[in-house]
């Protein structure tokens, strides 16, 4: 196990949220086998946080950050020595032992990325174990086996982690973090975990350590409804077109987008129509992203094949950063 870890909480007008999952985190770091740090990662709050923080939490450091979202962590990584870093949304509570397991999956030579088995606050399954879907030429996760209600308790490879996410340092860097093209948010989590297996490094699923997320608690008021749609549909395209080159995804990729925008049309979807805009607005962006990727270890039907049978039959698909919820899948696929 690595001697030293820092935890970074990403934090944005959560003063509220920290009140409440702070302390776990704080309590979970002091009690783990390495030295752990703990650092909030401010992003231009305006409620206090920073005060809140400097009052009740001395130990904890602060980083003022602009506000870039998950990106503001790229600087943050940067700035630490220690080789794994935990990065957690500021409305995360971690169980006793969570560092200590995530920590310990890293201890892998070729494990980039660690994700812990995830709660909703009233103790209903959230993840994160996922698989990888292709599906009318979009890519997506799918969370398993959520349909049943059951939590995923067997360890493995898993494509992707949100909330709550372990990893190697010098991996994430050289992966160059996450990626802006997707400001202010969603699909970044998914893009990162695609590039490292690309890479040819693993993430793995941890299921002793728990973690209790409440969902979208800062992200969600501003970008949900019709906002929502236009920003899941503008990144759902931009990450094909930074991340598919195998001809045949491509040529799938092509095809239904040829279906999707006719019947955007005739449908009267202006929600989705608008993500479109914004997604051409930006493909200038996702051409250079695209040639910038290091080279790849693994194909993409590697990956499809290594991670797109990890959910169990009948799992429903999570609605979580880089996921498709069912509401949302219908509408990709449309």
């Amino acid at each position: 196990m690595p001697d030293r870890v820092h935890i970074l909480v990403l934090n944005h007008n959560g003063r509220s949220l920290l009140e409440r999952c702070l302390p776990s985190v704080v309590e979970c770091a002091r009690a783990c086998r390495p030295t752990c740090r703990v650092t909030v990662v401010d992003n231009a709050s305006r409620d206090g946080s920073i005060a809140f923080v400097a009052r009740c939490f001395p130990g904890v450091g602060v980083m003022r950050m602009p506000n870039r979202g998950l990106v503001s962590l790229n600087d943050a990584v940067r700035r630490i020595p220690e080789p794994v870093v935990l990065l957690l949304n500021n409305d995360v509570r971690l169980a006793p032992g969570c560092v200590d397991a995530l920590a310990a999956a890293l201890d892998a030579p070729d494990c980039f990325l660690a994700g812990p088995l995830c709660f909703a606050p009233d103790g209903r399954y959230e993840g994160t174990r996922s698989e990888l879907c292709f599906r009318r030429g979009l890519v997506h996760t799918r969370l398993a086996p959520a349909a049943a209600g059951r939590a995923e308790t067997v360890a493995g490879p898993t494509a992707s982690a949100g909330a709550v996410l372990a990893v190697s340092r010098a991996k994430f860097l050289a992966l160059g973090g996450f990626d802006p093209l997707f400001l202010p948010g969603r699909f970044e989590d998914l893009d990162l975990a695609f590039r490292g297996w690309l890479a040819g490094w693993t993430a793995c699923y941890v299921p002793v350590a728990v973690a209790y997320h409440e969902g979208s608690a800062t992200f969600g008021p501003r970008y949900a409804g019709r906002h929502g749609v236009r920003l899941d549909t503008r990144n759902a395209l931009l990450f094909a077109w930074k991340n598919l080159r195998e001809p045949r995804h491509v040529g799938l990729h092509l095809a239904f987008l040829a279906l999707r925008l006719l019947r955007a049309i005739l449908t009267g979807q202006g929600d989705v129509l608008l993500g479109w805009a914004a997604a051409l607005a930006r493909l200038s962006q996702a051409r250079e992203r695209r040639a910038a990727c290091a080279g790849r270890v693994r194909s993409e039907r590697q990956l499809f094949e290594m991670l797109g049978s990890l959910a169990a039959a009948g799992s429903t698909v999570s609605g979580r950063t880089g996921a498709c919820s069912a509401r949302e899948e219908r509408r990709l696929a449309a």
